[in-house]
């Protein structure tokens, strides 16, 4: 079987390292337009801040240790054009200029996805800084050495990040948001309320409700952000305002999300049967909805790799779909996230209500231990988990794997807070956290006549 690959960050390198593993003569081509591949993009503020000290030490792969493993890997080579029904790819060599056709028995789009450039007047300026590849990040390394004054535009995962990052390198930070909290698809208002204040105490000064209209040069060499709220001079900007698929290859071939993300079935099949599709092109099935969402994480892409490495054979592996677990470290506190936000949550119609737990992840009794704030959300109708935030100085991340597992399996409250947990005073309370929130959200269903067919659930006991 010939088989391509359609881009080589992590969806495409993991594809091809599983194909060749479990059918290793298996013809496989990889087409990369870049000359770098498996660039871990999450790794740009970690080395911003000193963290990690080479930004190369964020590759996990290279062209060599894929040849190595018997692929035929072409980089700095574009694909121009897919002709779906002649399974064929015209391809262009970016160093010499030759364009060339390829055929195919199986093609894997893996191309990712590019940030999203707004429309706005001065984008174009060469102190306006983009964040994704591993040529953006050197710029954005660069801008950090020469400007003390820089402003993030746009507050998800990423340009919370950078603002964490160059706070703590001493300079002066400015965060602007279009909407009224940050990280708005992983947190609800209250812990966005909460890390914002976090962030301030930190001296990174956040503009709310604050859309980025253009950009100027003065002429001391100045940039102007223009926004309905004001005009503010900075140094440099870095926009982080979201990803956008990129599918353009194959749009009237097989059938796209209306933002373009390709859209694939449970064994990652686009409505080709012979192209797959992995990663951030690609829309997958959500599990707290059921429905499709776009989850651009690079957790979900290698997930879909593997599985897009055996179901090309026909080895009958379906996706388990996605509850987009993340999680973020800021100024020494873990931010974990799993399923919907309350507010995502009623935006979808969805019966769903919210308690919160505050506490510590261990006895007081102990030498230490830390605050830990969990808002847990679930269905009133059905009863089922549907999301977790949970912040605090301990580390608590693999907390949210424990609730995407619930989430994934269908798991309800009442599951939730008599689930079998370990108990032992170093690492938590006879009924651990997780437990006791779950626990909140029984009482408060009882209290309003809702109680559980199953049982009643024990009340709130956070120790004995």
């Amino acid at each position: 079987m010939k088989v391509i690959i359609v881009g080589a960050t992590h969806a495409g390198t993991i594809a091809a390292t599983e194909i060749l593993k479990i059918h290793p003569e298996t013809d496989v081509t990889i087409y990369e337009r870049n000359n770098n591949f498996s660039f871990l993009s999450c790794g740009i503020s970690l080395y911003l801040d000193g963290q990690v000290n080479r930004l190369e030490d964020m590759f996990y792969s290279s062209p060599e240790e894929l040849r190595d493993l018997g692929a035929k890997v072409e980089d700095n080579h574009d694909v121009l054009q897919i002709d779906a029904v002649n399974h064929e790819v015209q391809v262009a060599n970016m160093v010499t200029g030759k364009v060339f056709t390829d055929t195919y028995d199986k093609l894997v789009m893996a191309t990712g996805s590019t940030p999203v450039v707004p429309p706005i007047f001065g984008i174009d300026n060469a102190k306006v800084l983009l964040c994704k590849n591993y040529q953006q990040a050197q710029e954005i390394y660069q801008a950090s050495e020469k400007y003390h004054r820089i402003a993030i535009v746009g507050a998800g995962y990423s340009g919370t990040e950078f603002a964490e990052a160059l706070a703590k390198t001493g300079h002066e930070v400015q965060m602007f948001q279009s909407g009224g909290q940050i990280l708005d698809n992983y947190v609800g208002k209250q812990m966005s309320d909460s890390i914002v204040d976090m962030l301030a105490q930190h001296g990174v000064e956040i503009f709310l409700n604050h859309r980025v209209t253009g950009f100027n040069g003065d002429s001391e060499g100045n940039l102007e952000l223009e926004t309905a709220g004001g005009n503010y001079q900075v140094d440099a900007a870095i926009v982080t305002s979201g990803f956008v698929a990129n599918s353009d290859l194959l749009h009237g071939q097989v059938e796209v999300e209306k933002h373009g993300f390709l859209l694939v079935n449970g064994h990652m099949q686009t409505t080709n049967p012979d192209i797959y599709a992995a990663g951030d092109c690609s829309m997958v099935r959500f599990n707290p909805t059921g429905g499709p969402a776009y989850t651009p994480l690079a957790s979900s892409a290698v997930r879909q790799a593997v599985l897009v490495a055996h179901n090309i054979f026909h080895e009958n592996y379906p996706y388990m779909g996605t509850q987009a677990t993340s999680a973020i470290k800021l100024f020494g506190y873990s931010i974990a996230t799993t399923g919907l936000t309350l507010e995502h949550a009623l935006k979808r119609k969805i019966n769903a209500a919210q308690v919160v737990y505050e506490g510590t992840w261990r006895p007081e009794y102990m030498p230490t231990t830390d605050a830990l704030t969990i808002m847990l959300i679930y269905n009133r109708d059905t009863r089922r988990v549907l999301g977790a935030q949970m912040i605090s100085k301990h580390e608590i991340a693999q907390s949210a794997d424990a609730i995407s597992i619930a989430i994934q399996n269908n798991n309800t409250i009442d599951d939730l807070s008599l689930v079998d947990m370990l108990f032992q005073p170093n690492f938590d309370n006879p009924f651990n956290y997780l437990n006791i929130v779950a626990q909140l959200a029984v009482d408060k269903e009882r209290e309003a006549g809702n109680d559980s067919p199953r049982f009643t659930a024990l009340g709130n006991q956070n120790g004995l």
